[in-house]
């Protein structure tokens, strides 16, 4: 056990006794993988853009009731139920919840041990089922469609203890789920928040996820999620990232199924000294399934943005097909961008391709819009914003995507985007 395990092991024994429930069974099973496997470390070759130096100085227990209530949310979108938790723990004052759909963790019978063993990637979702208080569980009915918004907010400082967002989605066969996730700050002080996000889809299921994180510049953060998908399931999935000071996201995705399907598309931009660093494995692990990866990331100042994007054709997956888009911008002269498509192909008969780009903005189209009169700050800004509208492009909910390149254009500091959205 080294040292930060160890130190972990202590903030657990300190809340334990102060906890007694259904959940403590996977509480302690977590605990005993955390320790054995211990977190990740930057030499470790999916770790190594990740900054982990914080974790030296943080506390991992959670804070204690009593989290300071945001001044505004974001405005709710109509026709979607909408339910707040507050650093990991419901808030049902801020909701407005719709019909059953929605039932805290905590309150569920004994669930017995998490999946064990996780991958060695999903490390820091072990810490989330060792420490989390509460969280979220959405089940939709075979047949039946919802639509929900899931807004995760982080109060406490990260001296004062660790907030753990926990949501489970399940799907059941051609059930469909319209979900928003976000993930906001409360104040400007930087908050630690683990997240973890596990999601099963049954045959014939269609989700389409919408997650947003922007935290405050000062937070870190660590997010996992993991989603199996049956036979002929659908997922949709729309990531937005754009606060922390160092945020990592791990991703697991396994298409189960013959003719599962999987579409994702991602943007992040950092600015200052930010890290945001994404890790993506999808596994092919029956026929005929399929992969659609489009990544966007813009890094300014000093900022590092990265993404690893690994796809896996196991075999006897015939008739496979995944494509990957990577595509990183470098906006400041001591930025870093870190794109890098993996492939691995364990059997015949499939159809796979990626490409990978960073880069400087185009010249020749800088000088095409200064040579039309913009000021060279604006042309600079629209040059960015197409390079990312491709992937918000594709969001389905107009008033979530009039808010994404809201919140886009004031990420870009861009007054005048601003004005013309």
């Amino acid at each position: 056990m080294n040292a930060l395990t160890a130190r972990i092991a202590e903030d657990f024994a300190r809340v334990a006794p102060l906890r007694e429930g259904a959940a403590d069974g996977r509480r302690h099973a977590a605990l005993t993988a955390l320790t054995r496997a211990g977190l990740p470390s930057s030499r470790e070759e999916n770790w190594k853009y990740t900054n982990l130096r914080s974790l030296e100085r943080l506390r991992f227990d959670p804070p204690a009731p009593g989290a300071q209530a945001p001044a505004a949310l974001p405005a709710q979108i109509e026709g979607f139920g909408r339910y707040v938790f507050l650093d990991g723990r419901f808030a049902p004052a801020l909701s407005a919840p719709v019909r059953a759909a929605f039932a805290a963790l905590a309150s569920l019978p004994e669930r017995g041990e998490p999946r064990l063993p996780r991958g060695s990637e999903q490390r820091f979702a072990l810490l989330n089922d060792a420490f989390a208080t509460d969280g979220a569980l959405l089940r939709v009915a075979a047949g039946q469609a919802q639509r929900l918004e899931l807004i995760f907010v982080a109060s406490a400082a990260a001296g004062a203890g660790a907030s753990y967002p926990r949501l489970e989605v399940h799907l059941g066969p051609d059930a469909q789920l319209e979900l928003i996730e976000r993930h906001v700050s409360a104040t400007p002080e930087g908050s630690f928040v683990n997240s973890a996000l596990d999601v099963q889809l049954a045959r014939g299921a269609r989700l389409t996820h919408y997650r947003l994180q922007a935290l405050s510049g000062e937070s870190t953060l660590f997010d996992t999620l993991s989603a199996s998908l049956a036979g002929h399931a659908t997922y949709r999935l729309h990531a937005v990232s754009t606060g922390a000071r160092a945020a990592r996201s791990t991703q697991s995705v396994q298409l189960a199924g013959e003719h599962a399907e999987l579409a994702m598309a991602s943007v992040a931009l950092g600015h200052l000294q930010q890290v945001q660093d994404t890790f993506a494995l999808v596994e092919h692990r029956a026929p005929r399934s399929r992969t659609q990866q489009l990544y966007r990331g813009i890094a300014a100042g000093r900022a590092r943005v990265a993404f690893n994007g690994k796809i896996v054709v196991a075999p006897g997956s015939v008739g496979s097909d995944s494509q990957q888009s990577l595509r990183g911008l470098l906006a400041g002269a001591q930025a870093e961008i870190d794109v890098r498509p993996q492939l691995e192909i364990y059997t015949d008969d499939v159809r796979c391709s990626h490409g990978a780009t960073a880069g400087k903005l185009d010249d020749n189209m800088l000088f095409y819009l200064l040579a039309r009169g913009l000021e060279r700050d604006t042309a600079q800004r629209l040059l960015k914003w197409a390079f990312l509208a491709d992937a918000f492009a594709r969001i389905e909910v107009p008033p979530l995507r009039h808010q994404i390149e809201e919140h886009l254009a004031q990420a870009l500091r861009d007054p005048t985007l601003q004005e013309l959205l």
